[in-house]
């Protein structure tokens, strides 16, 4: 499957999950073991990032599932296992919350191929990390482990790589445990305090 079927679904999927009132709770993950997200296929740059058009469609695909996560009004959650470099560090940056295995390794080596990371993208990741730490991880392109990514606020949980998702579908039972609105009332809640 490409990367751009792939930001296509991505946003289907979430901007179906959003308008469905019985949904409490979201859980992200990566299609096997081995990644949650080895980033961008470099090949797909030739042929569907080519040209302006292409690349403006490409574009809009990609932004569009972002803010499909980030306007999500449940809770979303990344179990991540496995690499989470460069797109998939972004998906996951939207996510509410994020849970990842022991030897998970993250990074935006996006400064190697002269791509610049996307303002709401960029935002997410200030977010969690600050400015000093995003601009770090885009400026050196390195890709690090689970417990930086939790020293740096990347991460919210680290668990054994085993348990990543038991770990992620234990806390979506306890999300999805509460009253049906009040977690849909708190992220509200916490959008209007980030903008303030």
């Amino acid at each position: 499957r490409s990367n751009k079927s792939m930001w296509k679904g991505v946003g289907d999927v979430f901007t179906a999950l959003s308008s469905d009132a019985s949904v409490r709770c979201v859980i992200l993950r990566g299609a096997g073991d081995k990644a949650f997200s080895p980033g961008a296929d470099i090949a797909e740059f030739e042929t569907e990032r080519s040209d302006i058009a292409k690349a403006t469609i490409y574009g809009g695909l990609m932004h569009r599932a972002m803010g499909a996560i980030g306007d999500c009004p449940h809770p979303t959650m990344a179990a991540i296992r496995g690499i989470c470099v460069g797109g998939g560090l972004e998906l996951a940056a939207m996510c509410d919350l994020r849970i990842c295995g022991a030897s998970s390794r993250f990074g935006v080596p996006i400064n190697r191929i002269g791509v610049v990371m996307a303002y709401p993208e960029m935002k997410a990741l200030m977010d969690l990390v600050g400015r000093a730490a995003a601009l770090e991880i885009l400026f050196e392109g390195r890709v690090f482990g689970a417990d930086e990514a939790l020293a740096k606020g990347l991460v919210t949980r680290v668990v054994p790589d085993e348990t990543v998702f038991e770990e992620a579908l234990g806390a979506a039972t306890r999300i999805a445990s509460g009253a049906p609105l009040i977690n849909r009332w708190h992220k509200k809640f916490a959008r209007r305090l980030e903008s303030e």
